[in-house]
């Protein structure tokens, strides 16, 4: 059962039976909202799953964190989710990677070799927000088709490389020019060297960010192959699917980039709202570009167990895309009240940032620690679930724990 159904008296009743305890503050439930007790069979034995991440699929790898996984402030590469749309890359000889820039913009095509780029341009080092546009996809009804993501397709890692506007600038760029597109070494899923699996970009202004990078180094170190090893793009803020990885190719468009996974629905909403299920012409869909605010409640994991008197201490994470959070809130009664969280602010542009709060519970029962953040435009996090559209994309709504007080 998820929260967007319907649940009755008889409902409530059989949760209470099953919880052992009252629903606290449950008559301040938005209609129709299915506590998480309801949508899992007992949350209060997460603590025994399994910690790893998640396997989506493996052809090609697609790998989910969980919320307690992502604590860190600079998250691990081993709690990093996997997005990719073909196979990994084969044979990679570092010695010989090119990266080529050309395009009906640029003023020239110049080929650059991995050293080339590491000594020619200064480098830069920034903690950098990456999400995959699905995330929470798996909370839409009608269900949205892809990868059915819960909230672990996110991640802060700290990557260090050159600016691409540096390379942009040495090879010159016309004034025509709208936008880039990447082109990579990642094998399509038919193994045909004539299709791509992805090839995304972003508009001018998105390239020629201080933050926008070729990297490569994630963490301090190489970044793994999965990452994007040897050289990837990096476009914090926008859906990670902007932040091409094994990049070999940039190519600088006079129109907006129509490479593969750029065209139709892929990564692109109703650019109105519609009904849910309703279909939607190609020509209706705009492309995503800044990531909603959204936050995520890190310590403790769902299932947290308290005696009464005993405070929580909660933590997380919130980001905005090109935004900053600017509040951070919590609730225990369904959103009926809210309280400031303490919130940190972020390490550089486009890094998320932490928050933290004690709680106080006035009685036994089951609780939800429901987390909302507002950005600096004053904009919030939906209590529940935004608006629906046919790929599943943006879902903010707000992250929730399930508490129980005995």
């Amino acid at each position: 059962m998820r929260r967007r159904e319907f649940i009755g008296k008889a409902a409530l009743a059989s949760f209470t039976l099953t919880a052992g305890t009252g629903i606290v503050y449950g008559e301040l439930m938005p209609k129709g909202y299915v506590p998480l007790l309801m949508q899992d069979p007992d949350p209060f034995k997460m603590f025994s799953i399994d910690k790893d991440m998640t396997v989506l699929n493996d052809r090609p790898w697609n790998i989910e964190s969980k919320a307690h996984l992502l604590n860190d402030a600079v998250t691990p590469n081993k709690f990093m989710f996997i997005r990719n749309n073909g196979l990994l890359p084969e044979a990679i000889d570092v010695d010989k990677w090119t990266l080529t820039i050309d395009g009906e913009s640029a003023k020239q095509k110049k080929t650059y070799t991995l050293n080339e780029l590491k000594t020619r341009f200064p480098q830069y080092t920034y903690h950098l927000t990456l999400e995959c546009g699905g995330n929470g996809r798996k909370e839409f009804n009608p269900p949205a088709k892809g990868n059915q993501w819960g909230v672990g397709a996110v991640h802060c890692a700290k990557w260090t490389g050159i600016r691409l506007r540096d390379v942009l600038e040495d090879v010159g760029v016309k004034n025509d020019a709208v936008y880039i597109g990447y082109h990579a070494a990642d094998i399509h899923l038919s193994r045909s060297p004539d299709k791509e699996p992805i090839s995304r970009g972003c508009p001018m202004e998105k390239a020629y960010q201080d933050e926008t990078l070729l990297a490569f180094q994630l963490n301090g170190e190489d970044i793994p192959l999965a990452h994007g090893y040897p050289l990837r793009l990096v476009a914090g803020g926008w859906p990670a699917s902007v932040s091409g990885k094994w990049v070999q190719r940039i190519s600088i468009r006079n129109i907006v980039h129509d490479g593969t996974k750029m065209m139709g629905t892929a990564y692109r909403v109703p650019c109105k709202p519609v009904a849910p299920g309703e279909k939607v012409a190609d020509e209706d869909m705009c492309i995503i570009e800044s990531m909603p605010v959204k936050s995520l409640i890190t310590y403790p994991k769902t299932g947290a167990l308290l005696t009464l008197g005993q405070e929580l201490t909660i933590n997380g994470h919130a980001w905005a895309g090109e935004l900053e959070v600017a509040k951070m809130e919590y609730s225990i009664d369904f959103g009926s009240t809210w309280h400031a969280c303490e919130l940190k602010a972020p390490v550089n542009r486009l890094a998320w940032q932490q928050f933290s709060a004690n709680i106080s519970f006035p009685q036994e029962g089951y609780y939800e620690v429901w987390a909302k953040a507002t950005d600096s435009n004053g904009k919030s996090q939906p209590m529940l679930l935004p608006g629906w559209n046919p790929k599943g994309y943006l879902n903010n709504a707000c992250h929730r724990i399930a508490v129980k007080v005995s």
